[in-house]
């Protein structure tokens, strides 16, 4: 595996197209074939497969995106550092906390969005809990987050902008004992498996939110490195997920997976854009927060995902391990 066929495979995920890739590469679709093939061999993994006009990535076809796309970043901060031009000053990263589950379904079809209309600007993405976003803007830490809106009460001078209302629903295996039920109530899958993207079951992720809400305690609830390797455990069989309606809409229509009619859902909520007053917070923030709500950013963020480029991100590497957590019986 090198940095060349990891670049290759980070440029065909993010355009969706073998043949756009090689014509922004300078380089042959044969040599794009075979950079991701040797990829697909010594990973063991498809990466990709073709539906339609474009490509669907696999669960680790998007986390390999992810990582080339952070390597290659770092890559070129190694050749070039932050500079802008030789004696320029050293240009300010406009610095962004989000969610696992904004990182992911989020964060690159906005910011590339973004890109477009305000190039000069630069920023580098970090994960972090909801229940810290005050903390991190308070700290200046995060100059503006995306996700669930953070506690006013703890900062009640934040300024707040809804961007997006997402609906979530709760999906099985099609083989499900509940599948095809209607009504099912929630007490139903208190017993079963939960399987949970990235942010896990924190205080403030969706899945705690859902579980407090419908009262329920499951026992047994694994975390995933991402809601894409998570939907594609369902899709095995492994268990239940409340997954992303628009996520989880190709799989429903191929019918891999079935959404359970549980009483409750769709489950509807909001994601917030959050930065301190303007007067206090870096103008690239503001404007970004702005952004979020123009109907520009509500097109991109509707369109079929497409990664950030890579001139406009520069994150820092993270691994996410996959692990259980269960409750201790007895309790």
């Amino acid at each position: 595996m090198t940095l060349r066929q990891l670049a290759i495979f980070a440029t065909v995920a993010r355009l969706g197209s073998v043949k756009a890739a090689a014509r922004e590469l300078g380089v042959s679709e044969p040599a794009v074939s075979a950079a991701v093939r040797i990829l697909r061999e010594e990973l063991g993994d498809d990466l990709y497969q073709r539906e339609g006009h474009g490509l669907v990535l696999t669960a680790q076809g998007t986390r390999l995106a992810s990582l080339a796309t952070e390597i290659g970043q770092l890559a070129r901060r190694a050749r070039g550092g932050l500079a802008a031009d030789g004696d320029g000053p050293v240009q300010r990263l406009l610095h962004i906390a989000v969610t696992g589950a904004v990182e992911e379904h989020v964060i690159g079809p906005l910011l590339a969005a973004f890109a477009e209309r305000t190039p000069e600007v630069h920023a580098t993405v970090d994960v972090a809990p909801p229940a810290r976003f005050a903390e991190l803007l308070d700290r200046r830490r995060a100059d503006i987050t995306l996700g669930p809106r953070p506690s006013i009460a703890a900062s009640p001078a934040l300024v707040v902008a809804p961007f997006l209302r997402y609906r979530m629903v709760v999906v099985a295996p099609p083989a499900h004992r509940l599948a095809g039920r209607e009504p099912v109530a929630p007490s139903e899958l208190e017993d079963a498996r939960w399987l949970v993207g990235s942010e896990g079951v924190e205080r403030g992720s969706p899945a705690s939110r859902y579980f407090a809400r419908a009262r329920i305690a499951p026992a047994d609830v694994r975390v995933f490195p991402s809601d894409a390797a998570a939907l594609s455990a369902v899709t095995a069989g492994e268990g239940v997920m409340l997954a992303l309606w628009h996520a989880s809409a190709a799989a429903l229509r191929r019918r891999t997976i079935a959404r359970l009619a549980v009483r409750g859902t769709p489950v509807v909520d909001l994601w917030y854009a959050t930065t301190l007053p303007d007067e206090h917070c870096l103008t690239g923030a503001s404007r970004l927060r702005r952004f979020t709500t123009s109907a520009d950013a509500t097109q991109a963020m509707a369109a079929p995902r497409r990664g950030v480029p890579a001139a406009l991100v520069r994150a820092p590497v993270h691994a996410t391990l996959w692990h259980s957590v269960a409750r201790p019986t007895g309790d």
